[in-house]
């Protein structure tokens, strides 16, 4: 199945707004889609018999920095017995506020491996994911302030009077 093909049962499946764009000029060709509707676009390449995308490879949250102002989630898919590869990309515009952070649907339903991927998002990137089993930190300790890959982010000098930077 070429990506055209997935492009087309997509829009077949869900109508013209769950694709909000493409990206065709890299290495890999991807998917922009819609935000609300990536756990189900998930699901359904996931158990549909023509595609069978069984496995999330990755799962990575992207700040496109405070000049744009927007965040981005992009999922690596693979199904295994097809041997084919797909990217999927869902973004959204945020004000770098922390006390809201940008938020996505969670596929950790879909997907059990993208329960730790969403869970290093959010430590590192300050994305929340709706409906997830168990969105916490996972890589810094629970009381850490910021985000660390945020573009924006400064090194904190000290933590608990140990000297970091």
């Amino acid at each position: 199945m070429s990506f055209d093909d997935i492009k087309q049962l997509l829009i077949d499946k869900f109508g013209a707004g769950v694709i909000v764009g493409e990206e065709t000029g890299g290495l890999q060709s991807a998917l922009q889609i819609t935000p609300d509707l990536i756990a189900d676009v998930c699901l359904e390449l996931r158990n549909n018999p023509l595609t069978y995308f069984d496995y999330l490879a990755c799962l990575s949250g992207v700040d496109q920095g405070a000049s744009d102002g927007r965040f981005e989630v992009v999922y690596h898919l693979t199904s295994i017995p097809y041997r084919l590869n797909l990217v999927l990309k869902v973004s959204k515009q945020h004000d770098r506020n922390t006390d809201e952070l940008p938020s996505f649907k969670s596929v950790s339903a879909v997907y059990r491996t993208a329960d730790w991927h969403e869970r290093e998002a959010y430590d590192l990137v300050g994305i929340f994911f709706e409906n997830h089993p168990d969105l916490r930190r996972i890589l810094l300790p629970d009381d850490w302030e910021g985000y660390p890959l945020r573009k924006d982010y400064t090194n904190a000098e000290y933590y608990k009077g140990i000297k970091i930077d």
